[in-house]
Order: structure tokens, then sequence, then C-alpha cells
């Protein structure tokens, strides 16, 4: 079981590597103490579940060679759950700790669950599964957030809200120390992808990366979060908003990382863009519907100028810009299949909800119609290359006039292949939606 702090400063000393480590417990020492004399001499900060008592929080800390800052976080979070009467525990998950970061977290009181698979969102995930709380706060053990900030998202989801994100940047009424963030994220990176989130999501946050937060035990269960890096916060947020969950923000203050043993995890160009590569695969509509649209629509007015060989300006366009609208309809077309394909996958898959509109086009979009449009496509295709081939005909098989005559050709090959495409992609579709047991 877990042990007291004070029990924790008269343990046998660390190794001499950490024997330093013992001297940051001295801030938290007098706030523990006002506590302990308050209780009975027991064991552990973590109260025993019982039939009518059961935790309430567990505040879980990624751990992977923190041993600079573990114990004043660790410390920090007992202190905020004693002063302010929460039932809880803290749970360090520890991805693989070679420097004593375990053995800091045992003699304070933690319980520590060892992760081996590699990453953040791996030991979030092992972390959180391991916890015995109804309400999770995750933040990480550098020292940049501050603990004792827990009563407030406490307070949050005892009011009933399922995610309570943290925010750092004045836009969501948070603050950042001098030094606590590069001027690159805090000026670019992370005001661009809060934007994006909100745009992309309607996730109503300004601070898509904070990674202090809490939220409820049964929603993390719900959501069933799969990613295993740095993504894992964003996909949280994502999920939440996707699934109606409650969320609601709190600021929150950024401090400068204390670790000074090695440099922070965080790599701005390979997580920057894991992120906006996260952003796009779970959106279909951003991905691929809107380029599909925009390229469908601009095919369309190539064939309303090139068709008719309208001539604006004293320019005419003809049967190159009918080449070239034909190609934009094509690429379109398969972006529209590639959105339709995408969205009923990540539905299968629980990644996101179906949806009034994706409810509409699965009921009319079904595979024998789909089969019908497509074949219908490719016969008119195929009729107007017939008529191209009978002005051959008529010709002699001989020279033709190639700007009138390609206003068959290339709408025809252009139809018959979008039938082609049809036919195809209304078979993948029903695989997709074959229900699995």
């Amino acid at each position: 079981m877990a042990h007291t702090l004070e029990s924790a400063t008269t343990a046998p000393p660390l190794s001499l590597e950490h024997a330093t480590l013992l001297a940051r417990l001295d801030e938290a020492q007098s706030a523990v103490d006002a506590y302990l004399e308050l209780q009975p001499p027991a064991d552990s900060f973590e109260p025993q579940a019982t039939p009518t008592t059961a935790l309430e929080l567990s505040v879980v800390m990624p751990c992977l060679n923190e041993a600079d800052t573990l114990a004043v976080c660790i410390t920090k979070a007992q202190r905020a759950m004693a002063e302010h009467g929460i039932v809880g525990e803290v749970v360090v998950a520890d991805n693989g700790s070679t420097d004593g970061s375990i053995e800091i977290a045992e003699r304070l009181g933690a319980r520590v669950i060892r992760v081996p698979a590699k990453g953040y969102g791996n030991a979030l995930m092992g972390g959180i599964a391991a916890a015995r709380g109804k309400f999770v706060i995750m933040g990480d053990a550098d020292d940049s957030y501050d603990f004792l900030e827990i009563p407030k998202f406490v307070d949050q989801l005892r009011a009933g809200h399922e995610l309570v994100q943290g925010c750092r940047l004045p836009s969501g009424g948070g603050r950042v120390l001098p030094g606590a963030m590069p001027p690159s994220h805090r000026w670019i990176g992370n005001p661009a992808f809060s934007w994006l989130v909100r745009r992309m999501f309607k996730a109503p946050i300004h601070d898509v990366y904070c990674g202090l937060r809490g939220f409820r035990r049964e929603l993390f269960d719900r959501l069933d979060l799969r990613c295993t890096g740095m993504e894992f916060a964003t996909e949280m947020i994502i999920k939440s908003t996707l699934f109606d969950a409650d969320v609601v923000e709190v600021p929150t203050t950024l401090h400068p990382d204390g670790r000074k043993a090695h440099a922070p995890h965080l790599r701005t160009i390979r997580d920057g863009w894991r992120t906006l590569r996260f952003f796009l695969m779970y959106s279909p509509r951003w991905l691929f519907l809107t380029p599909g649209l925009a390229l469908v629509l601009a095919a369309a007015a190539a064939y309303a100028l090139a068709l008719p060989g309208v001539a604006i300006g004293g320019v005419t366009f003809d049967a190159h810009t009918l080449l070239v609208g034909s190609l934009s309809g094509i690429l379109g077309f398969q972006l529209l299949q590639f959105a339709a394909m995408a969205k009923t996958f990540a539905i299968s898959e629980g990644l996101m909800p179906e949806g009034q509109l994706m409810r509409k086009f699965k009921q009319w979009a079904t595979l024998e119609r789909g089969l019908g449009v497509g074949v219908a496509a490719f016969a008119g295709g195929v009729a107007l290359l017939a008529a191209a081939v009978n002005q051959w005909r008529v010709a002699g098989f001989g020279d033709l006039d190639y700007a009138a005559t390609m206003r068959w050709v290339i709408p025809g090959v252009t139809l018959a292949m979008l039938g082609c495409q049809t036919v195809f992609s209304s078979f993948m579709l029903s695989i997709l939606r074959m229900a699995r047991k």
C-alpha cells in the first residue's frame, strides 16, 4: 500500500543521483502536514474502497524519466485532494523509466502502472484503464501544470459535465507564464490547430493541446480511443464533440517545464504534422467531400463554357477546356466516392456517429440503385462514342474536325468511366456496410 509523505521522507534514502530530489519535497511538506495532523495515522493517502465508499477521483500522470519533477506533481495532487475532501488516488503510468521515477512514485504513495507499449497515448490509456475513480484527471508530470488546480476540474465534473478541458491560452481565459511555451507554439501552432478543431469539428475549446483535463471514466470507456501517440489528447476532444458529450473549458496556467535531465518529449514538426494528419483522417468531409464538390463544380462550369464554345473577352473555351473539365470531374467524383467509403468505414468502426445526412444517403444509395445509375451512365457514354464513330464513318474515315468531334468523344469517355466507377464503388460501399458480429 501507499505511504504518507512523512513516512516517505524517513524511509531509506534514494540512490545518490536522486538524493537531491528529496529537497523538492520540502515545498509540499508543510501543506500535507496540516492534513496529517487532522487524521489518524494511516499508511496511504488512498482510502480503502468499501461497499459504501468508492474513489471519486484518479489523477493519472504519464511518466517517462520524470524524476526531476514527479515528486512535486504527486505531492501537489495529494495535497489538493486532501485539502478539498476529494477521495482519490494518484496513478503513475510509467512508460519505461530508468531514472528512478518508479521508486519516487512508490515512496510517495502513488500507484504505479507499468505500460510497456511505447507512446504518450499508450501510457495514458494504460493508466486510465487501471484507474479506480469515477472521475479521471490527466496531466503531464513535468510540473508545467499545477495540480493544485484539481478542485476546479472536479467541481465541473460534479456539476455533470463529461469532459472538462483546461485552457492555457488567454482566448479561453488561461495564462502562459514567461518561458513556459515556445513562441512558435504560443502564437502559431497552438492557435492554428485550436482554430482548426473548432472549424472542422465544432469543438467548444480554445486550446486543443492542453494536457490537463478531467473526464468521467464512463465517457472514456464509451469513446474507445485509438491513438497511441501525442494525438491521443486531440482524439479525445474530437470524439467527445462528435458524440455530443458535455464539454466545458476551464482556464488554467502553464508553468515552465521543470525538468533538467532531458528536453521535452514534444517534437514541433513531427507532432504538428501528426496532429494535422489526424484531423484530416478523422474528417472525410474536409479531406474528401469538400474538395470533391469543388472539383465537380469546376467541371460543370468548364463543360457549360466549352460544349457551346463560349467566347468571353476574346478567350474561346473549346475542346481543351472540355478535356481539363473532364479531368476535374473524374477526380472530384473519385473524392466523393472516397468520402462515402471513409465515412461508412468510420461509422462501422465506431469512430464517429452516423448522422442524419449519412443515414439518408445510406437509405438512398443502395447497391441496386448504384448499379442502375452506373450502367445507365456507362451506356450513355458508349452512345456518345458511337455517335463520334458515326461522324467518322460519314467522313469516310478520313480527317475530322477535331474541335467538333471531341465534343462527343470527351464527354463519352468521361461518362463511361464514371459509370464504371459507380458500379464498382457501389459494391465497395456494400462490402463496408456488412455487419460484423
